[in-house]
C-alpha cells in the first residue's frame, strides 16, 4: 500500500492541464483571447497641457 493512490496522480495531472489551459486562455496566447470580450483594451488618456 503506497502513500498515494493512482487516482491522486490522475486528478493532479488533469487539474494541472486544465489550469494551464485556463491561464493560457486568459493571457491571450493563441488565436483569440477569452478575456477579450470581458475586459476592454486599455487606452491612454489625452495629455492635458
Amino acid at each position: 500500500m503506497g502513500l498515494f493512490k493512482a487516482d491522486f496522480y490522475r486528478f493532479f495531472a488533469l487539474g494541472f492541464a486544465g489550469g494551464a489551459l485556463l491561464v493560457l486562455g486568459v493571457m491571450g496566447i493563441g488565436n483569440h483571447s477569452i478575456a477579450g470580450g470581458i475586459v476592454p483594451p486599455a487606452e491612454a488618456a489625452a495629455q492635458v497641457d
